[in-house]
């Protein structure tokens, strides 16, 4: 088990947001914890952190919103744990242990990229009556059927081949937007070592390949319970995603699932879509609840 030294993540830009602590299975797990009201959680994704909300935070919390933005098991400020204790299972209780923890209800569940197959489990076949409403950016569930398209194979293949995976240089990729060095050394402060990429490491080779695949079977009850959902579900989507283009994915997602409203493409924006329109996400968010609540 390794933690990253506090040290790495002083003065990071745009990320004024104190970090709160659990203990959860032996680690000590991050989350941030702002502002005051009806709670919004967001959950990030592959190979980000709660960093990716910082400009998404202050639109809902200037609107009177409670945001609580977990660090996944080997992300962000949360322990590291060794490659082989990553699952799907453990990193969904992971999840559900932090709201029955904070004992959180009536939830707007935010869900980006691995926050997606995560979250909508947890809404959905775990805790659905701690969570009232979902918002889906540029993710999904994995149910063993599905088809990546070739840059998420080719992600994989650089992924499998480069233990020591650039961070910042994959995250910088995946945005529409060039990042600056300082915001990319944010995405690789909790990473200083090679030892400490298990989790964005063993997080691709997760994805359940054929129905057959662990995780597959959960993520088919997933969306079985979700095309049934009567909660207002929000389905948010980059013009501009190569890993999850909005044609065919996201509008695959929009006629599948009883979402409350048309999906709406935030313009310039890639795969990271909180980094390249995070204050646009927020307002959007805000938006909507304040005719959904």
């Amino acid at each position: 088990m390794l933690r990253t030294p506090d040290e790495r993540f002083v003065d990071l830009p745009d990320f004024p947001f104190a970090p709160h602590y659990r203990e959860w299975e032996g680690m000590r797990l991050a989350h941030l914890d702002e502002g005051s009201g009806s709670t919004i959680v967001l959950l990030h994704g592959e190979p980000t952190w709660s960093y990716l909300w910082r400009t998404t935070i202050p639109p809902l919390v200037e609107a009177g919103y409670r945001c609580i933005a977990p660090d996944l098991p080997g992300f962000g400020r949360s322990d590291k744990p060794a490659d082989d204790w990553y699952t799907y299972d453990r990193l969904t209780a992971s999840v559900v242990a932090l709201f029955e923890e904070l004992d959180l209800t009536d939830v707007t569940l935010v869900v980006h990229d691995w926050g997606g197959p995560i979250g909508l489990r947890v809404a959905t076949t775990e805790i659905p009556e701690r969570i009232s409403r979902i918002v889906i950016m540029d993710s999904g569930l994995f149910t063993g059927h599905q088809k990546m398209g070739k840059d998420w194979q080719a992600f994989r293949n650089f992924i499998d081949a480069e233990p020591d995976m650039p961070i910042g240089f994959l995250v910088n990729g995946g945005c529409a937007t060039e990042l600056s060095p300082e915001v990319i050394a944010a995405y690789e402060a909790p990473f200083p070592t090679v030892d400490h990429k298990g989790g964005a490491r063993r997080l691709p080779a997760l994805i359940p390949q054929t129905p057959n695949d662990p995780g597959a079977t959960e993520g088919r009850a997933a969306v079985e319970a979700l095309t049934k959902d009567t909660r207002p579900i929000l389905l948010l989507w980059a013009d501009s995603d190569p890993i999850l283009p909005l044609d065919p994915t996201g509008r695959a997602m929009e006629s599948t699932f009883p979402v409350s409203e048309p999906l709406r493409v935030i313009a310039g924006s890639s795969h990271f879509v909180p980094e390249d329109q995070g204050r646009i996400v927020g307002d959007h968010i805000v938006e909507w609840l304040g005719r959904t609540l």
